[in-house]
């Protein structure tokens, strides 16, 4: 006969083994059911950067494209050009002037107009300057793309360089405005990049910009780099020198011939070199 001890102990073991296969099967996704998604942080769209928009100072001109717009109706949407005494066209108010404006001036004046006209009550118009063509400034020379550089907003005069793509290694280390009305002015490169704003004049429609190519010197004998270099401003013999790679193992300063014009001239090493100057460096006595 089976004992009573026997029979508990079968009994406990059957529950255990339950116990365990339920517990199995809790931790087992039901069928049918995909199993949880990992969650993950959301991305974060990168943020562009503002996009730089036309300044509304800009004083429209002759030759000049403006869009005007009314809101809520599309059959009033114009876009035209300044003739030569400087007006446009618009649909109910007719020809209006448009010179000497700025976009904002000549939207609430067309606002104006539709009201005083009994059109609307309460217009809103919107202006875009489309096209520039009556203010600009010439920048020819070496740089990048000479040519016309609309003025949309105030610019400095390095602006206006980086917008035609800088100086041209060619080119000097300055360059010449020529203002509409006043003098000419050279101003340095260098100057424009590194120094303050009173270093950089704000720059007119009609202004000049002329970047000249720059003149040259040569250099040759016991030098390290013989050849011909850009002269730059205030350059010195002894910089001259040191453009050209300085001075070989067997190179003196002190044996140095320079041509000017056809004719040998002596310098110091603190002196001044011209352009087209024509420098021999001499061996040293040993």
């Amino acid at each position: 006969m089976i004992s009573i001890r026997a029979i508990c102990r079968n009994l406990v073991a059957g529950l255990c083994v339950a116990a365990v296969a339920s517990t199995a099967a809790l931790s087992q996704p039901a069928l049918g059911v995909p199993p949880a998604a990992v969650s993950t942080p959301p991305v974060v769209p990168a943020v562009s950067p503002p996009i730089a928009t036309v300044s509304s100072d800009y004083v429209l001109g002759p030759e000049d494209v403006v869009e005007v717009d009314l809101l809520g109706r599309a059959d009033f949407k114009t876009r035209a050009k300044l003739g030569g005494d400087g007006t446009i066209q618009l649909p109910l108010i007719g020809r209006i002037p448009a010179a000497d404006r700025t976009a904002r001036t000549l939207g609430d004046q067309v606002r104006k107009s539709l009201q005083d006209g009994g059109y609307f009550a309460d217009p809103i118009v919107n202006v875009d300057v489309v096209s520039y063509a009556s203010r600009y400034v010439t920048v020819l020379g070496a740089v990048g793309t000479p040519g016309l550089v609309p003025v949309d907003r105030v610019y400095r005069l390095s602006e206006i360089i980086a917008r035609v793509g800088g100086i041209r290694e060619t080119g000097a280390d300055y360059v010449i405005l020529r203002r509409t009305n006043g003098p000419e002015q050279r101003l340095s490169v260098k100057a424009l990049a590194t120094g303050d704003s009173s270093q950089d004049p704000v720059i007119a429609p009609g202004d000049k910009i002329f970047s000249p190519v720059a003149d040259l010197f040569y250099i040759s004998g016991q030098i390290n780099s013989p050849g011909s270099f850009p002269l730059l401003s205030d350059m010195t013999l002894r910089m001259a020198i040191a453009r050209g790679g300085g001075l070989a193992a067997s190179g003196s300063d002190k044996r140095v011939t320079v041509t000017r014009k056809g004719e040998k001239v002596k310098l110091g090493l603190g002196d001044m070199v011209e352009a087209g100057d024509v420098i021999v460096v001499g061996e040293r006595l040993f």
